[in-house]
């Protein structure tokens, strides 16, 4: 530890992101990545022309891609943001919405950025526990508060809310931000962009990692009512002003002008889920509702670290969290339909 570290620096415990192994072979089921390619439309951005124009800034405002999202959902540009992927917009929420007087909220079991970026921002906040059966119960967080936070579905338990579950609690809780993550809603919750005109106090986020297959061009977005993305753009603009580079903006333009390959990847990877927690709860597996591209499960013949471990040694890399509530878990990410025949087969193997 460095003695030119800040104090700041020497307290914060960085998140850990899942492994991106150097390993030939591997089934890789850790990081909720697609198994599918982008869009083929993607494919095609890489002429002579975009690589030349890359020694150009890029549109500080990334206007095609605003006009191209409020186009798909329905609302005006000036009610969307947009960032280097979804985490950096968390970011900027954090710092514009959640360093207030009071505590931030979100759930014990969440995606575990929150944290982080709390400590990073010098942020006070309370984690409020899922329920018994893991899901969240909104009572509990009618309580005074300086913002709230969720993943829709949530992460790693895959479970999600209502719209209108969701709609009546912001109906109680009007005085401060709520920002629901919607990192997985393609696969199975939906969106509750429809309801930021009715709430000024709502904000989405997005990203373009998991359902549109472009975890590697890193393009995140916000939706919500111009007062908010104001703020972002206020912190944005102190912070980094090129977020999306030319090449990225291009190809999230083009993964939500390719509908039909959206729909065609999404359902595939439903469909491959559904089979897939049939067959584990068919081999003993306690697996939870699931609305995202992975499943959450509890292996009944062994120890989920036990058995992360020999799925390893079969060439196969599952999520675990070392965490006292989900210890006994496994997040498995949806592969494609041989993919998971596979996993199905050495599990079976391993009973």
């Amino acid at each position: 530890m460095s003695t030119l570290w800040s104090p700041l620096v020497r307290e914060l415990e960085p998140y850990t992101p899942g492994e991106q192994p150097q390993i030939d072979g591997l089934i890789k089921l850790n990081t909720n990545e697609s198994p599918y390619p982008p869009s083929p439309r993607v494919h095609s951005l890489m002429t002579t022309d975009a690589i030349a124009k890359l020694r150009l800034y890029p549109d500080p405002n990334s206007k095609k891609l605003k006009q191209t999202i409020a186009n798909y959902y329905g609302v005006k540009p000036t009610q969307v943001f947009v960032g280097n992927g979804s985490d950096e917009i968390l970011a900027l929420v954090f710092m514009a919405f959640f360093q207030q007087d009071k505590p931030l909220l979100f759930p014990d079991i969440t995606y575990s950025f929150y944290k982080v970026y709390c400590q990073l921002f010098r942020i006070d906040y309370e984690t409020i526990p899922l329920t018994k059966d893991f899901t969240i119960d909104f009572a509990d967080y009618q309580k005074p508060n300086g913002g709230i936070i969720f993943p829709n579905p949530n992460a790693p338990t895959a479970i999600g809310k209502s719209l209108a579950e969701i709609e009546k609690f912001l109906q109680i809780n009007s005085q401060s931000a709520v920002v629901v993550d919607e990192a997985y809603v393609d696969f199975g919750a939906e969106t509750a962009c429809k309801l930021i005109d009715q709430y000024s106090n709502l904000l989405i986020i997005q990203t373009l990692s998991k359902s549109r297959s472009l975890a590697g061009m890193r393009v995140g977005l916000a939706i919500g009512n111009e007062q908010l993305i104001e703020a972002l753009d206020r912190v944005k603009n102190s912070f980094n002003s090129y977020p999306l580079d030319r090449l990225a903006e291009a190809a999230a333009i083009a993964a939500f002008e390719d509908e039909e390959y959206f729909q065609e990847c999404t359902n595939q990877i439903i469909s491959t889920r559904d089979w897939t927690i049939s067959e584990l709860e068919t081999l003993g597996f306690t697996v939870l509702p699931s609305q995202a591209n992975f499943v959450f499960v509890k292996p009944n013949f062994t120890d989920a670290i036990t058995l992360a471990r020999q799925l390893r040694e079969n060439k196969i890399l599952v999520r675990h969290f070392n965490s006292p509530r989900i210890v006994d878990f496994l997040r498995i990410t949806i592969g494609t339909p041989d993919e998971m025949q596979q996993v199905i087969n050495t599990i079976k193997t391993l009973k």
